[in-house]
C-alpha cells in the first residue's frame, strides 16, 4: 500500500515545503506578495530561488524550465541545467539558480502562434513566474508555471488572460458583497473541477491507423456489430490493463499535487473518465494540462494510446471536459450555495441573476469557447449538448424565479410571497432535481457545469469568458446598487427585471430534441452550428468592449485569438483532407481492387464452367434441385453472388476514386483565398462536408471487402482491443 498523504504533493514546492525551506521572514514576504499581487523584491526572489533549486536537486532534478501555455492549447518548456556559466575554473561545476532566472525567462516565440501580434522576425518572448501556482518536478526537471508575453508586453498565452479574468470577477464580486455588508471578505476566487473524458486503445492497433496518428480521429470506419447499445460499459468493471494505467496515473498526478479523485468507465466502449477535486481556476487549468500530458505518457508505457479528440469514433459517444465552475470567498463561502437567511438568499439570487444575464448576453462567446473542428463532430450528437447555449436550473429553482418575477407565492414546501430580502427562500437541497445531461450549462446544486468544452481543450478559454462575462454583469449591478437610496427595493427590481429580460436562456427540457431547436429559434437564441459560424461572432463590438473594459484582452490580443482559431481550424481540416486522400489512394482503393481481382477470377472460372464447357456433362454428385433446367449444370452457377458483389464494389470504388480526385483538385483553391481568414475557414468547412459525404461510401466499402484485404483495423478491433 502506498502512503497517499506522503505521496501527495511530494514533487511540488508547495506551502509546507516553503515553510520548511525558507527563512520565516522570506516566507511571510512571499505569501504577502502572492496575496496582494505585488512585485517580488530581488533579494526575496534570490532566497526563494536558491531554496527551490536545493529542494529540486534533492529530489533528483538536474534542469529547470519556465512551463507555460502558449496559444497552441498545450504546454511548452525549454530546459536549462542548474550548471552555472562560472563553473569552469577548476574543473568542477557549481549549481546555481538565481532570483532573476526564477522570475523571468526568455523564449524564442517565433514558431509559436501569435495571430499577428508580432512579425516572424520578432522572435523574442518572455516568461514570467506565476507565484500563485506551485512549482513542481516532472521528469527530472523543475517546472515553474509562468505567463508568456511578447517583447511589447502583449499576451501570447492562456494563463495571462485567465489570471486577468479571475482578477476582474474578484473585484466586481467583492463590490457586491461589500454592499451586502460582508466586510470580512478580502478576496474572491473562482473554482473549477474539470472532468476529463478519454479513450484508451491498443497502441499497436493505433499505429496501423494513419488517421488516428495524424488527426486524432478516425476519418473512416463502419460501425461494429456492437457499439454502446447495451450500456454495459458505463460504470462497468475496469479491465486489468486499464486499471493498471489508472493506478499509475493517479499516483503520478498525486505526486504533482493534482487531486485526482474519481475514475470510471464512460458510456462508449474503451472510453473512461477522471475527475479531480475542485481547485482555484488557474491551478485547475495547470492541473488539467498536466493530466492530459501524463495520460498520453503513461498510456504509452502500458502499450496503450490515449485519445483526447472530441470525436475519435463516429456513432459512439465523443469525449468532453465538463467544466464545473463556482465562485468562493477567502472565508470559505460558496456564493452559489443558496443560504438560509434573507440577505444570504437575496445575495444568492443576485449572483444567480448575474450569471443568467451573462450567459444570455454572451452566449456567442461561450459557444466560441467550445469551438473547434473536432468539437463540430461532437456538439449536437446524441451524447453532447447542441450548439445552442442554454441554462438548466431545475424545476424548484425555476419555480422560485417565476414566483419572484410575477410577485406570486412560491408553491413549495413553504407557501410564501418571494419578497427579496424579507422572506426566507425555502431551503434548496443540492439534489432537489434530477441532473440534466443534455444541458450545455446546468446548475448542479452549488455550481454550474459547462458541458460543451471538448476533451482536448484547455479549460482556460471557457473560464476566461465565464469570469469576464459574469464580472461585467456584477459590475452593472454594483453600479446601480451603489447609488441606491433604497437597497432592498432596488435589489428586488434588479433581480425581477433580469429574470424577465433573460429567462429565454433557461430551458429545463431535452436539449437533444428537434423541438428544442425550433423553440430556441423562436426565443431568439443563437444556433451557431459550426466553428466558422461561431467565430464570425467573435469580434462583435460588445465583445471587444467587454474584454477591454476588464483588462482581460486588448483589442489586438482579441483579434489575435480570432486569427489563431480560424487558422487552426483550417490547418486541422487540411491535414484531415490530405490524410483522407492518402488513405484512399494508397490503401483503400488498392484493397478494393485486390478483392475485386479475386472475385473476377472466380466469376470467370464459373462462367467458363457454365457457358463454355460441355452443357450435357453430368454432375452426378449434385441433387436434381440444384441443376439447371434442361441441363445437368447446377443452378447456383447461374446466380453468381460474386458477380453482384463485384458489381457493387466496382460502383463504390469508381465513386470513391472520382470524388477523391475532385477533392484533391479542390484543395489547391485555398491558395487563391489570400488574406481573408474567415473566407478561408468557410472554404475548409465545405471541404469537411465533402469528406463526410464521401466517408459514407468508404464505410460501405469496408463492409463488403474481405477482411484479409482491408488495409486498416476496424472499429471492432479498435474499441475492443484492450482487456
Amino acid at each position: 500500500m502506498k502512503d497517499i498523504p506522503a505521496l501527495f504533493g511530494s514533487l511540488v514546492f508547495n506551502d509546507s515545503v516553503m515553510q520548511a525551506k525558507l527563512p520565516k521572514e522570506t516566507y511571510k514576504a512571499l505569501k504577502k506578495t502572492v496575496a496582494q499581487g505585488s512585485h517580488l523584491e530581488a533579494d526575496i526572489a534570490n532566497i526563494v530561488a536558491t531554496a527551490m533549486k536545493n529542494w529540486a536537486v534533492e529530489n533528483g532534478a538536474t534542469h529547470f524550465t519556465h512551463w507555460f501555455q502558449p496559444l497552441t492549447g498545450i504546454t511548452a518548456e525549454k530546459h536549462e541545467s542548474f550548471i552555472s556559466s562560472s563553473s569552469t575554473g577548476n574543473g568542477k561545476i557549481i549549481l546555481e539558480f538565481s532570483g532573476k532566472e526564477l522570475i523571468k525567462g526568455e523564449s524564442d516565440a517565433s514558431s509559436l502562434p501569435s495571430g499577428g501580434l508580432r512579425a516572424t522576425f520578432e522572435a523574442r518572448g518572455y516568461t514570467a513566474w506565476d507565484p500563485t501556482s506551485y512549482a513542481f518536478i516532472k521528469d527530472g526537471t523543475l517546472c515553474i508555471p509562468t505567463a508568456f508575453c511578447s517583447y511589447s508586453g502583449e499576451s501570447l498565452d492562456k494563463k495571462t488572460p485567465l489570471l486577468r479574468s479571475m482578477q476582474a470577477i474578484g473585484i466586481q464580486a467583492l463590490r457586491i458583497l461589500k454592499l451586502f455588508g460582508k466586510t470580512d471578505v478580502k478576496r474572491i476566487i473562482t473554482t473549477v473541477g474539470a472532468e476529463q473524458e478519454y479513450f484508451l486503445i491498443d497502441k499497436k492497433i493505433y499505429l496501423k491507423r494513419p488517421d488516428l496518428v495524424y488527426t486524432g480521429r478516425t476519418l473512416f470506419g463502419a460501425r461494429p456489430p456492437k457499439g454502446q447499445e447495451l450500456e454495459d460499459h458505463y460504470f462497468g468493471a475496469i479491465k486489468p490493463r486499464v486499471s493498471a494505467f489508472m493506478k499509475e496515473l493517479d499516483e503520478e498526478l498525486w505526486k504533482l499535487g493534482v487531486p485526482a479523485k474519481t475514475k470510471h468507465n464512460e458510456t462508449a466502449p474503451a472510453q473512461h473518465e477522471l475527475a479531480p477535486v475542485f481547485s482555484t481556476t488557474n491551478i485547475a487549468t495547470d492541473h488539467n494540462q498536466l493530466t492530459m500530458e501524463l495520460m498520453k505518457i503513461i498510456a504509452n508505457k502500458h502499450g496503450l494510446a490515449c485519445l483526447l479528440h472530441e470525436k475519435p469514433f463516429a456513432g459512439v459517444n465523443g469525449s468532453a471536459k465538463h467544466n464545473n465552475w463556482s465562485i468562493s470567498t477567502d472565508t470559505g463561502i460558496n456564493l452559489l450555495e443558496p443560504g438560509d437567511t434573507p440577505f444570504d438568499n437575496a445575495q444568492f439570487l443576485l449572483f444567480l441573476a448575474a450569471i443568467i444575464k451573462a450567459v444570455d448576453k454572451y452566449q456567442d462567446l461561450l459557444r466560441i469557447s467550445a469551438a473547434s473542428a473536432g468539437n463540430d463532430h461532437r456538439l449536437g450528437a446524441n451524447e453532447a449538448p447542441p450548439a445552442i447555449v442554454s441554462i438548466f436550473l431545475g424545476s424548484e429553482l425555476s419555480a422560485i424565479l417565476d414566483a419572484i418575477e410575477n410577485d406570486k407565492p412560491y408553491e413549495g414546501k413553504e407557501k410564501a410571497l418571494m419578497e427579496i430580502g424579507a422572506t426566507v427562500l425555502p431551503k434548496f437541497p443540492k439534489d432537489t432535481t434530477d441532473r440534466n445531461r443534455t444541458s450545455p450549462f446546468a446548475f448542479t446544486g452549488n455550481k454550474f457545469e459547462f458541458r460543451m468544452v471538448g476533451a482536448n481543450f484547455s479549460i482556460a478559454d471557457a473560464n476566461i469568458i465565464l469570469n469576464t462575462a459574469v464580472a461585467e454583469i456584477l459590475s452593472e449591478f454594483a453600479d446601480k446598487l451603489k447609488k441606491s437610496s433604497d437597497f432592498k427595493k432596488d435589489l428586488s427590481i434588479i433581480i425581477k427585471d433580469t429574470i424577465k429580460s433573460h429567462k429565454r436562456i433557461i430551458f429545463n427540457g431535452n436539449n437533444y430534441s428537434g423541438e428544442w431547436e425550433k423553440e430556441a429559434a423562436k426565443r431568439g437564441l443563437l444556433h451557431l452550428k459550426t466553428t466558422v459560424d461561431a467565430l464570425s461572432e467573435f469580434l462583435n463590438e460588445k465583445n471587444i468592449k467587454l474584454f477591454a473594459k476588464h483588462n482581460v484582452f486588448t483589442e489586438n490580443e482579441l483579434r489575435s485569438r480570432y486569427e489563431i482559431l480560424l487558422e487552426n481550424y483550417c490547418k486541422i481540416i487540411n491535414i484531415e483532407a490530405l490524410t483522407f486522400i492518402d488513405m484512399i489512394k494508397n490503401s483503400i482503393i488498392p484493397s478494393s481492387i485486390s478483392y475485386q481481382n479475386e472475385l473476377a477470377d472466380l466469376v470467370i472460372m464459373k462462367k467458363k464452367i457454365v457457358g463454355y464447357g460441355d452443357p450435357d456433362a453430368p454432375f452426378t454428385d449434385l441433387p436434381d434441385s440444384e441443376r439447371r433446367a434442361g441441363s445437368s449444370r447446377p443452378t447456383c452457377l447461374n446466380s453468381f453472388v460474386e458477380d453482384k458483389l463485384l458489381n457493387r464494389l466496382a460502383i463504390l470504388t469508381e465513386k470513391i476514386y472520382t470524388e477523391t480526385e475532385k477533392l484533391e483538385n479542390t484543395l489547391p483553391e485555398a491558395k487563391e483565398i489570400d488574406g481573408d481568414a474567415l473566407k478561408l475557414a468557410q472554404f475548409y468547412r465545405e471541404i469537411s462536408v465533402i469528406m463526410s459525404e464521401l466517408r459514407v461510401f468508404v464505410d460501405e466499402l469496408e463492409t463488403l471487402v474481405a477482411k484479409k484485404y482491408w488495409a486498416f483495423p476496424t472499429y471492432g478491433e479498435l474499441l475492443y482491443s484492450v482487456n
